[in-house]
């Protein structure tokens, strides 16, 4: 019989952070396939857990992902673990999971930590329905590109980010998203956890310079644009600026950069009335 894929979340911090169903999985399996083979033993000797521990890491896991299918195959069963975290969650492990579902092999996650979930539940604004974006590019085009496609988004954005360009981000977000509420957090769950919240202009100038530490942050969902204007409002305020000696194609203008409404609508809706 094949073997079964555990895709197994740790500790993102805290060594307790680990349930007694991971644990149990990672004493049970054949091999480990760990992001960082350090981090692993470090989790590994704290809980007395002796299994074969395996590298499998951003630059080798498409290289390396065919010889574990493989294993699979033969009847093993292996434990996929990240540095920290739920793995896939902006780390390794897509070509692996991705070859051993080809393959009919079972697939199996294992919950636990997670810095997107934890930092979300305690934001503090409305987080309920988010999206993950994990790390933007780092180049300052690219990532204002993609901040600025996202300056509509009405979920809150989970972000991760390297500390040294923490103030860059900050900077680039505030000008794309403008200034909404956010929360950073850096070192969640360790011993130097610290939560910061604020308005992202507050936060760029309280973390103007470097910051040590990993970080996550949670940036509010765009605000609800105003309703659309009613037929019976727009004819109140094209009837008001005629009655104030406007023009049409002036009156059209001025309501067009109110409202926000095509101008050209508006003209045309003031010819109506005109006519009628």
């Amino acid at each position: 019989m094949a073997g079964v894929l555990y895709v197994v979340a740790t500790p993102i911090g805290n060594l307790e952070d680990l349930t007694l169903r991971a644990l149990r999985v990672l004493r049970e399996v054949d091999l480990i396939a760990a992001e960082d083979t350090r981090q692993t033993r470090k989790l590994l000797v704290r809980y007395g857990i002796s299994r074969p521990v395996t590298s499998y890491y951003d630059a080798v896991e498409r290289e390396r992902a065919p010889a574990l299918v493989e294993r699979l195959r033969a009847g093993e069963s292996i434990a996929l673990v990240s540095d920290a975290g739920t793995p896939r969650i902006a780390d390794p492990g897509y070509h692996l999971v991705r070859g051993a579902l080809a393959a009919g092999i079972t697939v199996v996650p294992i919950p636990g930590a997670s810095a997107v979930t934890a930092l979300v539940s305690v934001a503090g604004f409305a987080a309920e329905r988010f999206v993950f974006e994990g790390f933007l590019p780092s180049r300052p085009g690219p990532r204002a590109a993609r901040l600025a496609a996202l300056a509509r988004e009405p979920r809150a954005i989970v972000f991760f980010e390297a500390p040294g360009r923490l103030a860059a981000f900050l900077a680039a977000a505030e000008a794309a998203l403008g200034d909404r509420e956010a929360v950073v957090a850096r070192e969640l769950t360790k011993m130097h956890e610290e939560i910061l919240r604020g308005t992202l202009g507050e936060l760029r100038r309280r973390l103007g310079g470097r910051v040590r530490g990993e970080i996550t942050m949670v940036v509010a969902g765009a605000a609800d644009e105003e309703p659309a204007l009613s037929t019976e409002e727009l004819d109140a305020q094209i009837r008001a600026a005629r009655t104030a000696g406007q023009g049409l194609r002036d009156l059209s203008g001025e309501i067009a950069r109110r409202t926000g409404l095509p101008r050209r609508e508006i003209y045309r809706r003031a010819l109506t009335l005109e006519r009628g």
